[in-house]
């Protein structure tokens, strides 16, 4: 039976609009414990009446039915505050404050490297995928994906070939399997030792809005994120971003000059994303050094290399603070429509500039 530890961490999570920032901030300002046991002492400064109401009155029916569906599910809830979290995770932006793992649990806290690409990948893309994830494996580097179908599934098996574990981040419950047809390389991953995990409760199902927060995971799980073969707009390509983000390193595998799924691995290598073919050209570049979390030649790396040319890059100059739209940016760019588009997604993909509305509008990134 979950401790009563586990029971405030999930009606901290059901706590409605609440950045989690915040919710970790009030955790370390006030206990998990008395947050929901003497919520007189919440601070309500900065929270809606819903949400002082969530921690006054919290539904713990709804708390039970989602400790009962994972029994059932036969996954263990792991929160923020266990030993069992995964340290690197804890140092992004937004941590999920409680994971749902099924099988292997002591993966999370092993040198882990990503292996991403497109669904649609070709014959030769799987391959690659298939053999590096064996050759990670024979290195004791466990290979995390998203049990896609493509890329991401032959990287699950090139790992459980070798013998050695997977892990798997999905974007549903885990008493859901998506796509369906991955169900038996879901059941061979915890059959060979592996762990599945989500942030999603049993029973949610799908959706596309919980795909880009599954490959925030992903890239925060591991200490490098590897695309083999990915489209310019694509999730292998926002997982990329994300691994910017984390101050993660950047690997691709180059392709053919004439394959669209080829053109998101030259960009991210035209970035500064080291170029990939083979293992070992990974391995000489992660540091798995006492691997407890990032240590201080990692936190070194502050300004990566796939994250300066994007700040020179011209088309980013010609983008205003205000709303400035595509065809003032084609004249001041003086570059063709098609590259105009095409550079603004990127700039997009990067957190660089935001598409609104009549336009886009450039962020300041500080």
């Amino acid at each position: 039976m979950p401790g009563t530890s586990i029971r405030f961490w999930l009606a901290l999570k059901l706590v409605p609009r609440l950045a989690i920032q915040k919710r970790l901030a009030l955790v370390h300002a006030k206990g998990i414990n008395d947050l929901f046991e003497s919520p007189q002492c919440l601070p309500v400064c900065g929270l809606t009446a819903k949400q002082i109401e969530a921690f006054r009155h919290p539904d713990w029916s709804k708390v039970d039915q989602i400790i009962a569906a994972s029994a059932q599910t036969r996954c263990r809830i792991i929160t923020y505050a266990d030993n069992a979290y995964p340290e690197l995770l804890r140092e992004i932006f937004d941590p999920p404050l409680v994971l749902f793992v099924q099988g292997n649990e002591q993966l999370l806290n092993l040198p882990q490297l990503a292996i991403v690409g497109s669904r649609c990948a070709s014959i030769s893309g799987r391959e690659i995928a298939f053999s590096l994830a064996q050759q990670l494996s024979q290195a004791g580097i466990v290979t995390t994906s998203g049990l896609a179908m493509g890329i991401d599934g032959a990287a699950h098996r090139g790992a459980l070939q070798k013998n050695a574990s997977t892990i798997a981040v999905v974007a549903t419950g885990l008493n859901i399997v998506y796509p369906s047809r991955n169900r038996p390389l879901a059941r061979d991953i915890l059959a060979k030792q592996g762990c599945i995990i989500s942030e999603f409760i049993p029973g949610t199902p799908p959706k596309a809005g919980h795909f880009p927060r599954r490959n925030r995971l992903i890239s925060g799980l591991c200490l490098g994120v590897l695309v083999v073969e990915a489209a310019i707009r694509s999730g292998s390509l926002i997982t990329a971003r994300f691994a910017i983000e984390h101050n993660r390193d950047v690997f691709a595998v180059p392709g053919s000059i004439n394959s669209p799924y080829s053109k998101g691995c030259h960009w991210l290598i035209k970035q500064g994303a080291k170029l990939i073919e083979s293992a070992a050209d990974i391995i000489e570049e992660l540091d798995l050094t006492g691997f407890t979390g990032l240590n201080s030649n990692k936190e070194a790396k502050t300004q990566k290399s796939t994250q300066k040319d994007l700040f020179i890059d011209p088309l980013l100059a010609s983008v205003g603070y205000e709303i400035t739209p595509v065809d003032k940016i084609v004249s001041r760019s003086e570059l063709p429509i098609d590259a105009v588009l095409t550079g603004l997604t990127m700039l997009e993909l990067s957190g660089l500039v935001s598409a609104v509305p009549g336009g886009y509008l450039r962020l300041n990134r500080g």
